[in-house]
């Protein structure tokens, strides 16, 4: 009998359906789980579901009965993947379940920065319509989306959704090439044209030790069109206290973000601190989270852990997802 444990089931809500596997097993689910508690409650299962609950070398090998990791999430940077393959566990993942919410919360967080939506919005509750005088009042700038160009960075499943969308909407969409790599061939616009033109940048990467931190100060003061920063992808992609400097200098003109690096943020996060302005918002890391997607999650990590049992692993993660 297979035992398996999913170690953070509350970052699935609640009404999400996560059916029983169709073979003898145990499934033990906890809301979530702290660093202290990860061994004893992995003690004798053969397959650990994770969220975001991080999985370490050193965890892993105390671990002889696991064999498989099942990630409820696209990103597998909570898996230590090196010593998975050392130890022989399979490690899998969630795709293309996300193909149409995070493409439409990237497009919320744009437009709504783009017609100033919080800020109008603020003015209004604040009185501002009525000491106008008249029917309108113009306190902030609005700007189409037809015309802009929108500079990609991730040429994944979500990075084309997204470019799909920005054209509809009339918009010249940019992928950027791969940060200090040439030659990628046409579908990619060079990483310093994409940083110079963009009117809006949004990020669709995975985090690796060669994505982290890649938009910071250099890249900011790079950015001529003073464009909007849009992160809906994982924290610590951008670097956020510069993010912030840029905002203050006037290098960037807002920032819409739905992940931080570390979640939740501290209190002291640059983020949080810039959050109350008018021209950034933050949202708790939903993107992905629409009913449909998770709903599409959950049925997709039970067949990853059917797959597996049943000698067939689907979606198994190699190189740096």
């Amino acid at each position: 009998m297979q035992k398996i444990v999913f170690l953070d089931r509350a970052t699935l809500a609640p009404q999400i359906v996560l059916r029983e596997p169709r073979f003898e097993h145990q499934l033990i689910e906890h809301d979530r789980t702290t660093p202290e508690q990860l061994l004893q409650r992995l003690n004798g299962a053969s397959i650990a579901i994770t969220n975001k609950v991080a999985l370490t070398k050193e965890v892993l090998e105390q671990l002889p009965d696991l064999k498989f990791v099942a990630v409820a999430a696209t990103g597998t940077d909570c898996v230590d993947k090196a010593a998975c393959e050392r130890l022989g566990i399979v490690v899998s993942n969630i795709r293309g379940y996300a193909i149409n919410t995070v493409p439409e919360h990237t497009f919320a967080l744009i437009l709504a920065l783009r017609r100033n939506l919080i800020a109008y919005r603020d003015d209004v509750l604040a009185g501002e319509w009525q000491k106008s005088g008249q029917f309108c009042f113009f306190t902030h700038a609005i700007h189409d989306l037809a015309g802009a160009r929108l500079g990609i960075v991730g040429e994944g499943v979500l990075g084309q959704r997204v470019a799909e969308i920005g054209k509809a909407f009339g918009m010249t969409p940019m992928f950027a090439a791969h940060k200090g790599k040439d030659g990628l061939g046409p579908l990619y616009t060079p990483w310093d044209e994409v940083l110079a033109t963009s009117d809006i940048i949004t990020v669709h990467s995975p985090l690796t030790p060669q994505t982290r931190n890649m938009l910071a100060m250099p890249e900011f003061r790079a950015m001529k069109r003073k464009p909007l920063i849009v992160n809906t992808a994982r924290g610590g992609l951008v670097d956020e206290s510069a993010l912030v400097t840029a905002l203050d200098e006037g290098l960037i003109s807002g920032a819409g973000f739905d992940v931080t690096a570390g979640e939740p943020p501290a209190a002291d996060n640059p983020l949080m601190r810039a959050a109350g302005r008018p021209n950034v918002i933050l949202t708790p890391h939903v993107a992905w989270a629409s009913d449909e997607a998770q709903q599409s999650l959950a049925d997709q990590l039970m067949d990853n852990v059917e797959n597996f049992v049943g000698g067939a692993p689907s979606n198994v993660v190699r190189g740096a997802y």
